[in-house]
């Protein structure tokens, strides 16, 4: 190819790009026709401290705290609300752990706001520490969480997604307390 064709080729280029939508643009989907149900942790199941004795750092042994939700929807009709959630979590080996692993459970309910419990499900999560490693961090990803609406224009701010981890009496005590033990 001549250099006056390359040059012409490059010149031209920009324009007959100019015309193409941005890859984002390209998938970009219908937009949704309301608000999705907002992702909440519940604040006294945000955090499982295991405590061997007295209440002191030296007696911690594994810890577990849900760091934050992320949650996308689509409308689709008269269809249910579908969402996918994401939950960001926080593992911990204290000093009084014993092993290189823990089994977490968790729980995912999509609520109608201030009213009643639609669902409920548990969820256990197996976490491995590797030697010297105190904290593990994950995302748990959950696609098509299915919401049903009475009508189709039923709003997703009539509900919510509440995540929380599943604690023992004298856990959610303490998580009640305000007292923070963590690993850092």
């Amino acid at each position: 190819m001549s250099l006056s064709k390359k040059f012409l080729l490059l010149a031209t280029l920009p324009l007959a790009l100019s015309g193409c939508k941005t890859v984002s643009g390209v998938f970009e989907q219908k937009k949704n026709i309301g608000p999705c149900p907002a992702a909440l942790v519940l604040w006294d199941a945000s955090r499982k401290v295991e405590i061997h004795g007295a209440e002191k750092y030296d007696n911690v042994g594994f810890t577990a705290e849900v760091l934050g939700t992320r949650s996308f929807c689509k409308y689709s009709g008269t269809r249910p609300l579908t969402a996918d959630l994401d939950i960001d979590l926080a593992f911990g080996r204290g000093p009084a752990a014993v092993g290189d692993s823990k089994e977490y459970k968790y729980f995912v309910a999509v609520v109608r706001k201030k009213l009643v419990v639609i669902d409920k499900q548990f969820f256990t999560i197996n976490v491995k520490f590797k030697p010297g490693q105190s904290i593990v961090r994950k995302t748990e990803h959950f696609g098509n969480i299915t919401i049903p609406r009475a009508k189709e224009n039923t709003s997703g701010t009539n509900f919510e997604i509440i995540v929380g981890l599943d604690l023992t009496p004298e856990e959610l005590e303490f998580s009640r307390s305000g007292k923070r033990f963590r690993i850092n």
